[in-house]
């Protein structure tokens, strides 16, 4: 969703940005435009795996959302993702192998989201049915939590 947002805001394909967002790197976009939702009413916001290695926007997203960590085998991901060519961290490489390099330094830091789900080959309305699932047993917890204190 994050990429969605930006390229609705730029009217541009992530990596293509030009004029005054050709020196912006996309992950800056993408803190600037996450801060602003996240200040507007309530919604569900999907970024891109990149969004959590910025410091300040998984502060953000950890003091004002209730993050969930959408966990796949490295294999599906690598074959949903080699279907386009439109991720540049990926572009002429072997996909499998930048999102094991990846994964070894991000998932510590996916570790730290409110809820992790596991998700794989199923559709996307698995995957939806699973994170309203969890999402509503963490929302039960927290509020049960919250009672007792």
């Amino acid at each position: 969703m994050q990429d969605v947002v930006i390229v609705a805001a730029t009217r541009t394909a992530i990596g293509s940005f030009q004029g005054s967002l050709a020196n912006i790197p996309a992950p800056e976009l993408g803190a600037a435009v996450i801060r602003r939702l996240l200040e507007g009413p309530p919604l569900v916001l999907a970024t891109g795996g990149g969004a959590m290695m910025n410091p300040e926007t998984r502060a953000l997203l950890k003091e004002r959302a209730d993050t969930v960590w959408l966990r796949a085998d490295l294999a599906v991901i690598a074959e949903r993702v080699a279907r386009r060519d439109t991720r540049p961290l990926l572009r002429g490489k072997d996909p499998l192998e930048v999102l094991t390099a990846l994964a070894e330094v991000r998932y510590p830091i996916y570790g730290e989201a409110d809820v992790t789900v596991d998700v794989g080959q199923g559709s996307h309305g698995q995957a939806v049915d699973a994170i309203h699932k969890t999402l509503r047993r963490h929302w039960r917890t927290r509020r049960r939590a919250e009672t007792k204190a």
